[in-house]
């Protein structure tokens, strides 16, 4: 089979490879569409320490399955299926609890570290746990069903998120995941979303996804400006969807007293913050990793349109043309938000 692999850090390679062994509670899917995440571009310069060379990247994927394994009854070859990014065990002390994300012994589709290796999607076949897979509806878009990965943390994240009705809420990033949390927290309840991002492309992407106000941290005072727009109080809740010192210090300034934090973003390893602040305004603050069985109801929200991807999609292109499309990410160029690639 065909599969991009990355070689060494900042290049990736189209290479052929042995189609993926199918163990007993596995699925063989032949990739029909897999997205670029945005960690997977930062595991390219092998920034996140997460992607380690030799490594088939890819993890946010939708197929057609090819076969399964013996013990597998809940699929069967031609089903249209997608998969959890995480792997879990089903059996620690989090897996029991529905805790899933937070599995002792959690694995990432895509991903390698010192403690495991999990080859991805970036490749015309990929092999799963069944366990981690779910059925799709029959007229859902391969390239939109790809990105319901990121829908489940977007939704995972306001699940999280204590949003009365009404209640004004900051997100914070105006990409993939900000876009999606914006439109999962007026799901919620919001009354108002307000965007903040540098990018004013990104932010009349929110506008036209329903956002209720957005502000450029290179225009204004954004942290002033909530505080207009909520006469002086500051925002019920944000979620914070960069990881990066300054972005989340921008949300814990732009709640209000009582106010909650909700931490998405993944970028930075550490971050400060101002704790004076927060411990005399008692804000809460909540990390949110991945999600933990959104999937159907993230699935039923795409198929019903209540969270809309096409909007987000920026190319679909081969996987042949991946690199190419790496090193565009890699650079930031304006006007791409998401690539999916396709084997």
């Amino acid at each position: 089979m065909k599969a991009l692999i990355l070689s060494e850090y900042k290049k990736l390679d189209l290479v052929e490879m042995q189609k993926p062994q199918v163990g007993e509670e596995d699925l063989l899917i032949r990739v029909q569409a897999c997205g670029i995440c945005g960690s997977d571009v930062h595991g390219y310069d092998g920034s996140t320490g997460r992607r380690l060379p030799p490594i088939v990247m890819g993890h946010e994927a939708a197929g057609i399955v090819e076969a399964v394994g013996g013990a597998v009854a809940d699929f069967h070859p031609g089903d249209h299926v997608t998969f959890d990014s995480t792997v879990f065990c089903g059996k620690c002390f989090y897996c029991r609890r529905g805790l899933v994300n937070l599995c002792d012994h959690r694995e990432v589709i895509g991903a390698s570290t010192c403690d495991f290796r999990r080859m991805g999607a970036f490749a015309e076949y990929v092999a799963v746990p069944a366990r981690i897979a779910y059925l799709l509806p029959g007229d859902m878009r391969f390239a939109h069903a790809a990105l319901i990965e990121a829908v489940s943390v977007a939704v995972h994240a306001v699940s999280l998120t204590p949003i009365a009705l009404d209640d004004t809420v900051v997100v914070v990033g105006a990409g993939m995941i900000g876009l999606l949390t914006l439109q999962a927290a007026f799901l919620a309840g919001a009354g108002r979303v307000a965007v903040i991002d540098l990018d004013e492309t990104r932010l009349e992407l929110a506008r036209s996804l329903g956002a209720t106000v957005t502000f450029n941290s290179n225009d204004c005072d954004t942290i002033a400006e909530i505080r207009n727009l909520t006469s002086g109080g500051g925002a019920d809740v944000a979620l914070e969807c960069v990881g990066i010192s300054s972005t989340v210090s921008l949300a814990i300034g732009a709640v209000r007293k009582g106010g909650m934090v909700t931490l998405v973003g993944n970028v930075a390893p550490s971050v400060e913050i101002g704790l004076q602040s927060t411990v005399t305004r008692q804000i809460r603050l909540q990390g949110s990793c991945a999600s933990a069985g959104e999937y159907p109801a993230c699935i039923s929200l795409l198929s019903r349109g209540a969270i809309r991807v096409e909007p987000l999609l920026s190319v679909e292109a081969p996987l042949e043309e991946g690199a190419a499309w790496f090193r565009h990410l890699y650079a930031r160029e304006p006007g791409l938000l998401k690539v999916v690639l396709e084997p």
